[in-house]
């Protein structure tokens, strides 16, 4: 009988060794599958992490393009509009001598994107005026944005005293002035 006993042992401690080995293989196998999954998880929290970055730009992106389309600067150029808006604005200001000339329309850029591209263009818009004070040109400048249909530029202004002064209503300085109206055309859009 010994040995059996001895046999016995012996092929126990053989199963406890095959299932020692066996657990230790297991637990590498589950430890290479969690370092796994961790890696799974970071890279998913780092692609929802860019994708919440990218749906605030892209809502950023809206929102700007939408107050655009509000100012009507996203289209066709506006050429009627800009001078009835300057009309509007002589009349408005009391600007007597306004004159003004509109060159013609140039691509600035093209940049391509989705849906289409977009392409930005100006027209140099060249006044000149009289001015009771340099008010009157910040006043014209300000009324000249707010009144849409393009993003005006200020490129050039200079402004002199007006060698020819008459009475206390007449102008004072003139101003010479290049002002970009920058249009925006979007080749995706139905604007």
């Amino acid at each position: 009988m010994p040995w059996t006993a001895a046999l016995a042992a012996l092929a126990f401690a053989a199963i406890g060794a095959a299932a020692l080995a066996w657990t230790h293989a297991a637990l590498r196998s589950a430890n290479s599958e969690l370092a796994a999954a961790r890696r799974d998880r970071a890279q998913a929290d780092e692609r929802f992490a860019r994708g919440a970055v990218e749906a605030r730009e892209i809502a950023a992106g809206e929102e700007m393009y939408r107050r655009l389309l509000e100012r009507k600067i996203v289209g066709a150029e506006r050429r009627l509009e800009w001078s009835e808006a300057l009309a509007r604005i002589r009349e408005r200001r009391n600007l007597r001598d306004l004159r003004y000339q509109i060159a013609p329309r140039r691509m600035l850029r093209s940049v391509a994107g989705e849906p289409g591209t977009i392409a930005i263009h100006a027209s140099t818009l060249k006044i000149e005026l009289g001015l009771l004070h340099e008010g009157d040109l910040l006043g014209l400048l300000g009324d000249l944005r707010r009144s849409g249909y393009a993003h005006p530029a200020v490129t050039r202004c200079a402004i002199a005293r007006n060698p020819q002064r008459g009475d206390a209503t007449a102008p004072r300085l003139r101003a010479n002035c290049e002002i970009e109206l920058i249009t925006l055309e979007d080749g995706g859009s139905r604007t």
